[in-house]
């Protein structure tokens, strides 16, 4: 492993480029190297079996690549896959998981509500987390559909706004104050989350903290880039790069390919 290797990330289609973004704020001299596994979007549908799968496949990619850190850029594959990547694969991992402990920590109505895919809210990851925090009243919302408008660019549309309402109105007579957000593809939503709820619930999700971590394992392990070349940053898909170009422009130094 070389400081210069490109730090490796993967999900389910573009949402996980959310995550991307806050690592690329952090370390801007770090190469990296993305693959949106958009053909088989969205993973919170897929049994265990299907995502460990598709988990292991991504991993293999990036491993090939010299990738000297995966970030499992989906909370569906870190829930469901993480423990058995970190098993399998000799290399470092972050996952992402729904960020409940913050949330319960400081909320003031003892209410929170999670806005996460079916994989997410079945795993027996996020019910050990759930389980952490007795004293607060967690609401749960499947985002079906959700994924699927982001990954088609129908993030403005008719149909979006009609999905999150009946997800979210709900949520808001349960008088929470903070929502966590349990996908990455969902950050892309805040605009619109924000024109439904009230300014006082506080929406929560977990791109900084993933970067801050990844800074955090780089730097113990003594590989945080030192090399004074321009560094790259390579998005790969195997389904349409039309949204991926459009959610990433106007970041430059970007290839697209198929993998």
């Amino acid at each position: 492993m070389n400081s210069s290797d490109p730090i490796g990330l993967f999900d389910s289609g573009i949402g996980g480029t959310s995550i991307w973004k806050e690592v690329h704020a952090l370390l801007p001299r770090e190469n990296t190297i993305y693959l949106a596994d958009s053909k088989n979007a969205p993973y919170g549908l897929k049994s265990k079996e299907e995502i460990l799968y598709l988990s292991s496949k991504n991993t293999a990619l990036l491993l090939e690549q010299n990738c000297k850190l995966i970030i499992v850029a989906c909370n569906t594959a870190t829930t469901n896959a993480i423990k058995e990547l970190r098993a399998k694969y000799n290399v470092p991992f972050i996952g992402i998981e729904p960020a409940i402990k913050p949330a319960a920590i400081h909320s003031k109505t003892q209410t929170i509500g999670i806005l996460a895919t079916k994989g997410t809210l079945n795993s027996a990851l996020f019910h050990e987390n759930v389980a952490k925090h007795p004293e607060v009243k967690i609401i749960e919302q499947i985002g079906h559909g959700l994924v699927q408008l982001i990954e088609n660019g129908a993030i403005d549309s008719p149909e979006m706004k009609e999905l999150l309402e009946s997800y979210l109105l709900p949520m808001i007579e349960e008088n929470i104050d903070y929502l966590v957000l349990g996908c990455s593809h969902y950050p892309y939503l805040i605009p619109q989350i924000k024109k439904i709820i009230p300014p006082s619930i506080k929406i929560i999700d977990s791109g900084e903290a993933v970067a801050k971590q990844t800074k955090k394992i780089l730097e113990n392990l003594g590989l945080l880039n030192q090399s004074n070349k321009n560094p790259t940053q390579l998005f790969y898909s195997n389904s349409s790069i039309d949204v991926l170009k459009k959610i990433l422009i106007p970041i430059d130094t970007i290839f697209h390919k198929n993998f």
